[in-house]
């Protein structure tokens, strides 16, 4: 039976709370909810602007996967939690730019979802589930 790992690196912010950035068991990886957040400085970046935030939550998410020996391409699954409807396709387009240069010919699945955040400045939250080789 696989042992179950925490995926930590410092290329994607330290969780805040009592759970992982991630968790690999065999060749199942789950990222945790990622946002819009600098990995240096641990500050919310680009308030107001959900393209920006989700690029960079994106990046946060695929620095986990590549952590947990996985590459992006692996991703099965992202889920997309966003605060206004209004961002949908602001998002959507940042969201289409990243995965058409980070996945390969299949790209993942995808739910989103409108809900409340956490801190007031998240205007997107992005988790995601990985199927290594």
């Amino acid at each position: 039976m696989s042992e179950k790992i925490a995926v930590r690196t410092t290329a994607a912010p330290a969780p805040a709370h009592t759970f992982s950035q991630g968790v690999r068991k065999g060749p199942f990886v789950q990222v945790s909810g990622q946002g819009p957040v600098d990995p240096a400085t641990n500050e919310y970046l680009y308030p107001g602007d959900v393209a920006a935030q989700t690029t960079r939550t994106l990046d946060n998410v695929r620095a986990i996967v590549e952590a947990s020996g996985a590459s992006f391409d692996d991703v099965v699954m992202l889920r997309v939690y966003l605060t206004a409807r209004e961002d949908f396709a602001a998002m959507n387009e940042a969201y289409g730019r990243f995965v058409e240069t980070h996945a390969g010919d299949v790209l993942p699945s995808r739910t989103t979802v409108f809900t409340g955040l956490p801190r007031a400045e998240m205007l997107v939250e992005i988790d995601a589930f990985a199927i290594a080789d």
